[in-house]
């Protein structure tokens, strides 16, 4: 059976310590991936006893979970980790985009230098939470029976911690190997000379594809939608450079989060009609050769809103694709003359040797766009129009239910006992993309409303976790034994998100940003596009009079003579 819910790898590895039963905290942390680890770091300056609950059986996060073949981030270092000096000081990476294998050493190294896994609780899932207002504590429940109580409930499982598989027939039936992408076993499987199926092209299926195709007897991959991938440019770092470079780290920490997308690049000053179609070339083509999210989030400013400005985008990337591959139907159906939907609002991927592979006789596109698939049978998969193509081995890389789906299936109900899955069906609400109204000290980051898919993930994490920090700290100074963001603020944060959004091209297109691709999902901007710094100000406007927050002061103790 192929594995589809986190509770399915819940066991309990002991009895005491941060796996006892009636743990007593002072913060419960959900995820040991870069927001719980950070959340970790923070709280113990605060010097709170923080504990975290992962799921995993390691630190890393998607890291852990991700090890399928391929896999690695689509952010360059050094952006790409935490500005904890102790982190970075005695650390090297062997490339500027690590694979799962060497981010995984790098928590490792996290813990090595910051003890992180002795506040771990592994193998740990989450299936019930509730805030009690009259002990100002929250209750949470593990799917192993265990009970924990804090004052303080912070959510890091992350945009992608719910898979989303299809609601296929016959899955089970399948007779040869069968794993979706981000519950790949760590064991290595074997693809030399035989039939490979990737279900999906987003950001898994393309490492997939790009990993499989020089070893698979031949491989398929099912293409309901293109990925406007763009080149990776990965390169080997040398310590030598990364060392003289160190000097600048706390600058450059510092600039990433001046910049829209958290990396130390930002958008051109200049539209796409300040420039002459010869300047617009040129400037694109710098872009290209630079390489990673470079061409998405440093082209010009307002190609993500005006239609003729991102066709020019559209066109050259289409023309730089379609010059790599040689087969006219594979071309059409990789890189079409018209695009699938605006370029740049689903969050590109980045690829070396991706459209390269489909150049190989054994390697293919099947378009499931007019024909999905409508179930597995025991050699293989099974189209709408009865077609079966056999299969030895098959990857499911069909995403998540994304950045709602964490907390959503974690069985968090409110003060009025509600069910933030039901209370969310028609909309999320958040206030400030870290706090729910009806959800007291309860926090959140790197999910709904904040920047996270418009993002480089640790620095959203560093921001909104100072923040968490912050508040935290005010509630303990002020004598405050909760507090809770009001249903008003929520709409108005909403809001907020909606005007963002509705003046760019997003809308345009069912995509991550716009709630995901689950069939019955609301169809709402789930991020919020107005970039890192204009995130920080607003978030740190509500501090520290709890600006949109209902607050509850400690009761003051009675005199004693």
């Amino acid at each position: 059976m192929v594995k589809t819910e986190l509770h399915e790898y819940a066991q309990r590895r002991s009895t005491t310590g941060v796996y006892a039963d009636n743990l007593e905290v002072d913060v419960l942390i959900v995820g040991a991936g870069f927001g719980g680890v950070y959340c970790l770091y923070e709280m113990r300056k605060l010097g709170l006893k923080a504990v975290i609950y992962e799921a995993g059986n390691d630190t890393g996060g998607t890291w852990r979970w991700n090890c399928y073949p391929g896999a690695g981030v689509d952010s360059e270092v050094p952006e790409y980790q935490y500005s904890i000096p102790e982190t970075w000081k005695d650390w090297t990476w062997s490339t500027n985009y690590p694979t799962y294998k060497e981010l995984r050493a790098y928590f490792d190294h996290v813990d090595k230098v910051l003890e992180i896994k002795k506040d771990c609780a592994f193998d740990s899932v989450v299936t019930g939470a509730q805030f009690d207002v009259n002990e100002g504590r929250w209750h949470v429940k593990t799917a192993d029976g265990r009970t924990a109580r804090a004052k303080y409930f912070i959510v890091a499982a992350g945009f992608a911690a719910k898979r989303y598989i299809p609601e296929w027939s016959g899955v089970s039936s399948f007779k040869g190997i069968v794993h979706h992408s981000s519950f790949w076993p760590d064991e290595h499987i074997d693809v030399r000379g035989k039939r490979c199926a990737v279900i999906g092209t987003g950001a898994s299926g393309v490492q997939v594809t790009q990993a499989w195709g020089p070893e698979a007897g031949s491989l398929k991959v099912f293409q309901r939608t293109p990925n406007l991938a763009v080149p990776m440019r990965k390169r080997t770092l040398t310590v030598e450079e990364q060392e003289k470079s160190k000097k600048f780290y706390p600058e450059l920490f510092d600039l990433r989060e001046k910049c829209f997308g958290g990396f130390i690049y930002t958008f051109c000053e200049r539209g796409t009609f300040d420039d002459t179609e010869e300047e617009q070339q040129v400037f694109l083509e710098k872009l290209w050769q630079d390489g990673g999210f470079r061409y998405w989030l440093g082209n010009y400013k307002d190609y993500l809103f005006d239609p003729k400005a991102n066709r020019v985008v559209y066109d050259f990337w289409a023309k730089k694709i379609r010059d790599r591959i040689g087969d006219p139907r594979l071309r059409d159906l990789l890189a079409p003359l018209e695009p699938p939907h605006p370029w740049g609002v689903k969050r590109p991927c980045l690829e070396y040797d991706y459209f390269e592979q489909f150049n190989k006789p054994n390697i293919d596109i099947v378009d499931i766009k007019n024909n999905p698939i409508v179930g597995f049978v025991e050699n293989g998969i099974k189209l709408q129009d009865g077609t079966v193509h056999e299969f030895d081995v098959i990857c499911i890389a069909t995403g998540f239910d994304i950045t709602t789906g964490g907390m959503t299936s974690m069985g968090l109900r409110s003060i009025h006992d509600k069910d933030l899955k039901e209370e969310w069906k028609n909309g999320a609400y958040t206030y400030l993309g870290t706090t729910v109204s009806g959800y007291p000290n309860m926090f959140h980051l790197y999910g709904p409303q904040g920047p996270t898919l418009l993002s480089n993930g640790p620095t959203s994490v560093e921001i909104q976790g100072r923040w968490i920090r912050d508040t935290i700290k005010q509630i303990e100074r002020q004598g405050v034994k909760y507090i809770d963001p009001t249903p008003e603020a929520a709409k108005q944060w909403k809001k907020r998100v909606n005007e963002l959004s509705d003046c760019s091209l997003f809308p345009t297109t069912k995509s991550t940003y716009m709630g995901g691709s689950m069939p019955g999902k609301v169809f709402e901007q789930v991020n919020y596009a107005g970039g890192e710094y204009a995130y920080s100000q607003e978030i740190r406007a509500s501090l520290p009079d709890f600006k949109g927050f209902n607050v509850v002061k400690k009761q003051e103790l009675p005199m004693r003579n």
